[in-house]
């Protein structure tokens, strides 16, 4: 949706580094807010961002207006049943009605062989996943870690709307997911205790949702017996924040990756 970030510009890597041609879709999804207000405030600097991907050598920067996505008329929408009713879901009615359609447009008229997400978004993963399969969508999914500043801090557009003071606040949220994982490295596998050590590692912050679910579903777990994320959602000062670490039965953890040093998001160009 535009003021990227470098968990974008990994992508948009990703993408040159495999594909002949490259295209970075750029549009504020009006339909998968749910808050007027919300997408009122959204980050928005598309000359930065046009100026962002042709550094990472972008192709095609396609960049429609809301008519073009939504014409006059348009009332088809995409829905995940299941995957959609959880987490992010419940707490955003039509989100991801709105994130299933814009998606299922791009992928219908620009046809691409593959697409890039990030992990971060890991329920929003997941129902894209099975949207392509449901609908037989010849394409690939290919998924990238989350990229988190050089802190912890998953990168989000929305950082920039932190104070000071909440930002430091919003350190807890990574805090806890890593003390989360710590846990599963050592063998923990019940997903209580779990999400107990992600509130317990992150006083000062009221969780929306602390939950291990499956990777491929997004169904909540009771366990830690499958490939899973465990993921949250808290509102800090007045920014919404989501993260998850992957996590593993074997044991293995996929934190992200951070930065080694202050992300463009907070760069005037």
């Amino acid at each position: 949706m535009g003021f990227f970030h470098e968990g974008h510009l990994a992508l948009l890597r990703a993408a040159r580094s495999a594909a002949d041609t490259v295209v970075v879709s750029h549009f504020v999804n009006p339909l998968q807010f749910n808050d007027p207000a919300d997408l009122d405030r959204y980050p928005r600097d598309f000359d930065r961002d046009l100026a962002l991907a042709r550094e990472e050598g972008v192709d095609v920067v396609f960049a429609p207006g809301v008519e073009e996505v939504y014409p006059e008329g348009s009332v088809t929408r995409v829905g995940v049943p299941g995957l959609a009713d959880s987490m992010e879901g419940l707490r955003r009615p039509g989100h991801f009605e709105g994130v299933a359609t814009v998606v299922a447009k791009l992928f219908a008229g620009l046809q691409p062989e593959r697409a890039h997400f990030g992990r971060k978004d890991a329920q929003q993963l997941a129902l894209i996943r099975r949207m392509a399969t449901d609908l037989r969508f010849p394409i690939e999914i290919v998924s990238h870690p989350t990229v988190r500043e050089s802190d912890g801090l998953a990168l989000s557009s929305r950082n920039v709307f932190l104070s000071p003071e909440d930002r430091v606040t919003a350190l807890g949220i990574s805090t806890g997911l890593f003390a989360a994982a710590d846990l599963a490295e050592r063998g923990e596998r019940d997903a209580g205790v779990l999400a107990s050590a992600v509130r317990s590692a992150s006083p000062g912050i009221d969780f929306e949702y602390v939950t291990l679910a499956t990777q491929d579903g997004a169904a909540a777990l009771d366990r830690l017996d499958r490939p899973a994320f465990l993921a949250v959602a808290a509102v800090v000062g007045a920014v919404r924040l989501i993260d998850n670490v992957m996590l593993d039965a074997s044991g293995s953890v996929d934190r992200g990756r951070r930065l080694d040093s202050a992300s463009v998001i907070y760069e005037r160009r």
